[in-house]
C-alpha cells in the first residue's frame, strides 16, 4: 500500500530550490518539491508527501488529522516510514 504523508517542512535547500528538508514523525529527508512551482513553500508549512515528492500543501489542522490516522492503521504507516527513511534524493 502507498500513502501520502504529511510533513513539515524545515528547509528549502538554498542551492536547488525545487528541493526541501522535510521532517515526518522525526524522521527527516530531502523530498522534491517542483510539483508544488505554483505554490510558495517555506519552513513551517505542511506538505503531502508521496515517493519522495510533495503532491499539494496543507494546513496544520489537516496534517495532524492525518498523522492521527495514519498511526491509526499500524503497520502500513510504519512501512511508509521506513521507506521514507531510506530513501535519498540528492
Amino acid at each position: 500500500m502507498c500513502l501520502g504523508i504529511p510533513g513539515e517542512v524545515i528547509e528549502i535547500l538554498p542551492d536547488q530550490p525545487d528541493l526541501a528538508r522535510v521532517e515526518v514523525s522525526g524522521v527527516r529527508r530531502v523530498i522534491n518539491i517542483g510539483l508544488l512551482e505554483n505554490e510558495k513553500v517555506a519552513p513551517g508549512e505542511w506538505v503531502l508527501i508521496h515517493v519522495g515528492f510533495a503532491l499539494s500543501k496543507i494546513d496544520e489542522v489537516e496534517a495532524a488529522a492525518a498523522l492521527q490516522f495514519l498511526e491509526g492503521i499500524g503497520q502500513a504507516y510504519e512501512d511508509e516510514l521506513a521507506a521514507l527513511a531510506e530513501s535519498r534524493i540528492e
